[in-house]
């Protein structure tokens, strides 16, 4: 699989990147083993880039990603994040130094490693001065633990005010078809400022992988049992809209998730898509994505096809 330079760093990346948030517990009951042979998988296929965070069941999905990588953690770029954690049973933002330095550290011993690549922090935290946090990671960028300072769900006036010391060097946003709020600033800041941009859930969260229809349903330990974006009118409406863009998929020889991934990778501000699947032959399916190529003409028809979709929220910490 080719690589792609990462905005201004010189990290070399696969532009599909395997993402860990599903071994957090949030989208329900996690099997070791089974997690393991799926993130060695996407190695075997090519891919060189790995996002996690300790917010992923705090230490959960690093273990298992350093598990399963640790024969192979010289020839990988490893992401994660920080700024989240639990105050008792409820989860609360803290990207304040002392803690954003203890992230680091728990994140170094989980994953087994001496040195993070990428560094990103997790969400916004307004009750600490951005410039406190970028100080903190500058100074373990400095120091040797980390390798590169990133920011993940950062609108563009808190991507600004992070940045204002020194420019921040990758960003990480939900985008997707039904989810496209950073295209008007955030996307163009980045171009810009030539910061590398890693996409999640291209997948729309599992919408855009053609699989569910009217009848599904979430267990309840899914984070998406709760969304009202996955049940009642506004879903039925997506679920049309789907079929839509399957079968504009299938008019290019394609799955609608390939088609999804490709529309990410299509845009000029984006290196990366994350990805993440427990199943083989849906990270194999995803994989063929790299070798489509949408026109301009197929950019438009996929926009008049999205014209009569329900928006898509993003899920916050706090709800996940």
């Amino acid at each position: 699989m080719e690589t792609v330079r990462l905005g201004r760093t010189e990290l070399r990346v696969t532009p599909i990147a395997y993402g860990t948030w599903q071994f957090g517990g949030e989208w329900g009951e996690v099997e070791e083993r089974s997690a393991i042979e799926s993130i060695r998988h996407a190695r075997e296929l090519g891919i060189n880039v790995f996002d996690t965070a300790q917010g992923y069941g705090f230490g959960t999905a690093e273990r298992l990603l350093g598990r399963a990588l640790a024969d192979e953690m010289d020839r990988v770029v490893i992401a994660t994040k920080g700024g989240l954690r639990m105050d008792g049973g409820t989860l609360v933002r803290d990207s304040s130094p002392t803690w954003i330095r203890r992230g680091v550290e728990e994140s170094l011993s989980a994953l087994g490693v001496d040195r993070i690549d990428l560094y990103q922090v997790h969400w916004p935290d307004p009750k600490t001065p951005p410039a406190e946090t970028a100080a903190a990671l500058w100074d373990m960028v400095d120091e040797g633990l980390i390798g590169h300072v990133g920011v993940s769900n950062f609108d563009s006036e808190q991507f600004r005010a992070f940045s204002a010391g020194r420019q921040v060097e990758a960003l990480q946003s939900p985008y997707h078809l039904f989810h496209r709020d950073i295209e008007g600033d955030v996307l163009p800041q980045a171009a810009e400022h030539d910061v590398g941009v890693l996409a999640y859930g291209p997948l729309a969260h599992g919408l855009l992988g053609g699989r569910f229809d009217e009848s599904t349903t979430f267990p309840a330990d899914d984070w998406r049992s709760g969304s009202p974006d996955f049940s009642g009118a506004p879903f039925r409406r997506n679920l049309e809209v789907v079929g839509e863009l399957r079968r504009f998929a299938e008019e290019r020889d394609a799955t609608i998730g390939q088609l999804a991934v490709a529309w990410v990778l299509a845009h000029p501000a984006v290196q990366v898509a994350i990805v993440g699947s427990r199943r083989r032959a849906h990270l194999d399916e995803t994989v063929g994505a790299l070798d489509i190529g949408l026109s301009p003409a197929d950019l438009a028809q996929i926009d008049r096809i999205m014209s009569g979709a329900v928006p898509l929220g993003a899920p916050a910490p706090e709800g996940a």
